[in-house]
């Protein structure tokens, strides 16, 4: 007995370290082609949108908290968005100069937006009977905007999921977390062999029921059933609330930092989350973020080299609030004028700050100046760099200097053309995108 107690306990400790070890093979992760491909996009639309918007909670969380777990389960019963038109969301994207969407399928609340064959708590068992993810794929078609699923790895209205509250203190002993992956697999599937998505953005990582292993096992068969679908980073087990970076243990394509601006990066893609409001979901009267955060936000995550997925928040009724189109619609016009310092480019070589933020392609640096605190704006030094011409995008010439130590000095015009960010351009005599960050 005690030899077969030993044996016991080191299969454990095998078992144990093989799960810690567990790794994605490399020859079967996303290309590097089809993530730049990516990063090129720079802006996109998130839509956080389910039954929680007849009570204007917080999707997911605010079950079994600000709602009683009953009342928030069956909330899908008097769901009824007879006003929700897939093309007016798409085209709301397409005007705000979005690129791509992305839409949660599946929160954390368990409740699926598509007619899956594994699970009867689904908009099919709703009034409404129609399917929201195939509505959004074929619009997202039509407007040429790239299809994207957010899908979460953790649920709390599944029994086999051992966590059913969002404080994940009591552990299910019924729950079967090998039956869960197994039903994550089919809906997965599902959603991969219908709709044919872009990108997943995965989410809910972070409790004790899901390992490493789970993850190694999801992004496998995904790239299985499709080797281009690109994958965030929350697959991986308890990478941290808002997963900021990448590593070479990251199971996953990019980084994801939520609700803030991540740091500038010219080594690993990532993608900033944030929300046009406070809450994911829709809210009554949730405050707005004023046109010049949404811009300068923007423009600081391109600056750092990064995404931003810019999140919405429907109404029960399934329209996105007027005044929240209205702002998308003032970003797009921005970007109608300036979307040439964004689309396409690199972040860099200067970090953004609270006055300015840089982007570059090819020959030229765009310059984001947010805010004339001064006549002239000093630049730092670009070693062995000759600015051979400044000028405002789609504007008049910038008188510019450069002195001994290289700094670039710019002579900002009395009024800037744009009081949110007005760009300036620098043609140089060297490819911008090869110079190094400089602060």
């Amino acid at each position: 007995m005690k030899r077969l107690f030993t044996l016991l306990i080191l299969l454990a400790m095998y078992c144990q370290s093989q799960a810690q070890t567990a790794a994605i093979d490399p020859s079967i992760k996303t290309s590097k082609v089809v993530l730049d491909d990516f990063m090129d996009q720079r802006f996109g639309m998130f839509i956080h949108w389910g039954p929680v918007a007849l009570r204007g909670t917080e999707i997911g969380w605010s079950r079994g908290t600000n709602v009683p777990t009953n009342e928030y389960d069956n909330l899908y019963k008097e769901f009824n968005p007879v006003l929700f038109d897939a093309d007016q969301w798409v085209k709301t994207a397409k005007d705000a100069g979005m690129k791509y969407l992305t839409i949660t399928a599946k929160h954390h609340d368990g409740f699926c937006l598509w007619p899956t064959k594994y699970s009867d708590y689904s908009i099919m068992n709703s009034p409404y009977k129609k399917d929201i993810v195939g509505e959004l794929a074929k619009a997202c078609k039509k407007y040429n905007l790239k299809f994207c699923v957010y899908f979460t790895v953790l649920d709390w209205h599944d029994p086999n999921y051992p966590v059913h509250l969002p404080d994940g203190k009591i552990s299910d002993p019924k729950a079967d977390m090998n039956k869960f992956v197994k039903t994550m697999k089919n809906q997965l599937q599902e959603i991969v062999t219908q709709y044919h998505p872009y990108m997943l953005w995965f989410d809910g990582n972070w409790e004790s029921p899901w390992k490493n292993e789970y993850g190694v096992e999801i992004y496998t068969f995904l790239k299985k059933l499709d080797p281009k679908v690109i994958i965030n980073n929350r697959l991986g087990a308890g990478q941290g609330a808002d997963h900021p970076n990448l590593s070479a243990q990251t199971i996953g394509d990019y980084a994801t930092p939520e609700q803030k601006i991540g740091e500038l990066n010219m080594n690993h893609p990532w993608e900033t989350c944030m929300t046009i409001c406070n809450q994911w979901a829709w809210k009554p009267n949730d405050k707005l973020k004023t046109l010049k955060e949404c811009i300068q936000t923007l423009a600081k995550t391109s600056g750092g080299n990064g995404n931003l997925l810019f999140n919405v928040g429907p109404m029960m009724d399934g329209r996105i609030e007027q005044r929240q189109i209205n702002r998308l619609k003032e970003m797009g016009d921005w970007l109608n004028t300036y979307g040439e310092s964004v689309y396409g480019t690199k972040g860099g070589p200067y970090k953004p700050n609270e006055t300015y933020a840089a982007t570059r392609k090819g020959n030229k640096i765009y310059i984001h100046v947010f805010e004339r605190k001064a006549e002239e704006l000093t630049l730092p030094a670009l070693k062995g760099v000759k600015v051979n011409k400044a000028y405002l995008l789609k504007g008049s010439k910038i008188t510019h200097r450069k002195d001994a130590t290289g700094a670039i000095t710019l002579q900002l015009p009395a009024q800037l053309p744009n009081a949110d960010d007005s760009v300036i351009v620098l043609e140089l005599n060297t490819n911008a995108e090869k110079l190094p960050v400089t602060i």
